[in-house]
């Protein structure tokens, strides 16, 4: 097995489900008493949280490229950056590294492409939903429409997520205020649902809503295994 290097800590509370995942599919593939071989640079969510917040994303994409480094010198053979929003950064890991960078825009895309659907919503921090990152690769790599709720509910979801889903609480006040934003979209012709935050799968499930729903921790969990396996 190729050995997988995890950028993670943003937060905690999405990386050990990570790990999780990355484990038991290594297990049921391989068999036996098989697990990932893998190595984790876990940051400090409050260092990260502070230069969003002030938006100081030069901090963050050197800060990113120098876990990225740390893993490709420890012998990481592909990298996953355990976290949507922080995909922001990819570019700067992309040229400062010279080992393969699983990209979760571009995994999700697949998966997405596969179920042969063209119109989807995003779920994400605020800085996920209106960056391009997400709609750039879907749309010009997959011809996949992507849509945004409006900024009302933008913030509702952003705060969610930075006020309770990071410090796992998970209420159902606020999975009920995700699936009313969900239900909207629908009213827009939306085919599916991309939690592109890697904390709400922790509160929404396949379960809650009618439509297709896009896990993008375990989309990119599973391509992780997929590399290290199959590669």
């Amino acid at each position: 097995m190729k050995k997988i290097g995890l950028i993670g800590g943003m937060s905690w509370e999405s990386t050990q489900v990570y790990y999780r995942i990355i484990n038991q599919l290594t297990r049921e593939i391989k068999g036996g008493h098989h697990s990932a071989n893998c190595i984790i640079d876990s940051l400090d969510f409050a260092e990260v949280e502070k230069f969003q917040s002030s938006n100081n994303w030069q901090s963050l994409n050197e800060m990113m490229a120098k876990s990225a480094k740390n893993l490709e010198l420890a012998g990481a053979e592909c990298l996953v950056l355990c976290t949507n929003t922080m995909h922001l950064c990819s570019p700067s890991i992309i040229s400062q590294t010279n080992i393969p960078f699983l990209h979760i825009a571009e995994e999700t895309g697949k998966a997405i492409s596969e179920k042969g659907l063209k119109k989807v919503l995003l779920l994400g921090t605020d800085f996920t939903m209106k960056s391009r990152f997400y709609s750039k690769i879907l749309n010009e790599n997959f011809g996949i429409e992507v849509c945004i709720p409006n900024n009302e509910d933008r913030i509702i979801i952003h705060r969610i997520i930075y006020e309770e889903l990071v410090f796992g609480i998970f209420t159902i006040q606020s999975k009920i205020k995700y699936i009313r934003i969900i239900e909207k979209a629908v009213e827009l012709g939306i085919e599916g649902v991309i939690l592109g935050c890697t904390e709400i799968p922790l509160l929404i499930k396949d379960s809650d809503i009618k439509l297709p729903v896009f896990d993008t921790t375990y989309i990119h969990a599973e391509a992780a295994v997929k590399f290290s396996i199959t590669q």
